[in-house]
């Protein structure tokens, strides 16, 4: 793992593959434990750098003040396109998961020079808050369970560990895998404060963004391969934002997996990566 510098911040980087084959960059949603090991070591085995990414006060990231974002949606979807400019020197395959997935969007709208394709998994095509009147909301019993939980104490590794384990099992994760993502993330954030450890392991700041303007209207003009991802369990954000997605990207394809929810399962790895590097096929990355 190392940083690499773009627009005034420092950018947690982690690398899969050869430096010379063409990118895949993949944004976190929000540390780049949010991309499985497995998939990562799979789009590499096919013959691609794969370089997943803490976005901003997250992970190796710069970290300011996650209460009070002193940068915008915007400002995230342009440090993807500068580090994919940084990494490759050219179009790079940008992939966004959650609210990684929205980052992606605008950054595939807003600089479509820096990218080859783009695949979105779990995420929907408008800002956090309530979504437009079609497409599905978060379902509200398992919400309650889920912001019903106690919320650990973060200076507690174990703790926060057992609440992601918790979370995972009232979203139909799995258990067993999240919290050891947990772990892995507890470690990698820098102290333990309320703020920082909600803003590593929840996301909790892209509650306070400006999400400003709205994109969901311009997503007929993304003009590269896309892939929409998406779990047919996924009670967050449920599959109907992904079916949206996919309707209004020219050309996008669909994978929904069947028995996942919100995260990707090391059981999907090889047919996410297979549809993955599939959009590749004929062009500069994958």
């Amino acid at each position: 793992m190392t940083t690499v510098n773009v627009n005034e911040v420092a950018l947690g980087i982690e690398s899969f593959g050869a430096d010379d084959a063409p990118l895949i960059l993949l944004a976190g949603g929000t540390t780049m434990l949010s991309w499985p090991d497995a998939l990562c070591e799979r789009l590499a085995a096919g013959g691609r750098r794969v370089v997943r990414y803490d976005l901003r006060d997250s992970g190796e990231s710069t970290t300011g003040d996650p209460e009070a974002p002193a940068y915008t949606l915007r400002d995230l979807a342009a440090d993807a396109a500068a580090l994919a400019g940084a990494l490759s020197g050219g179009p790079a395959h940008l992939a966004g998961i959650g609210v990684g997935g929205m980052v992606a969007q605008v950054a595939a709208l807003d600089h479509p020079g820096a990218f080859s394709a783009l695949t979105l998994a779990g995420t929907r095509p408008v800002a956090p808050g309530p979504p437009d009147d079609d497409l599905p909301d978060h379902d509200e019993a398992t919400m309650g369970r889920l912001f019903g939980h106690p919320m650990p104490d973060w200076a507690d590794r174990e703790a926060v560990a057992e609440f992601a384990a918790a979370g995972a099992e009232i979203l139909g994760d799995d258990p067993a895998a999240a919290r050891a993502t947990a772990a892995r993330v507890w470690d990698r954030t820098p102290g333990t404060a309320p703020p920082v450890q909600t803003a590593n392991q929840m996301g909790m700041v892209f509650s306070r963004l400006d999400c400003t303007p709205r994109w969901r209207e311009r997503l007929p003009g993304i003009g590269v391969p896309t892939l929409v991802v998406h779990g047919r369990r996924d009670p967050f954000f449920p599959v109907g934002n992904g079916e949206a997605i996919a309707r209004e990207i020219p050309g996008a394809r669909l994978l929904v997996l069947a028995e996942a929810a919100t995260a990707i399962p090391d059981e999907a790895a090889g047919e996410v990566a297979e549809a993955m590097l599939a959009l590749g096929q004929g062009g500069q990355s994958a």
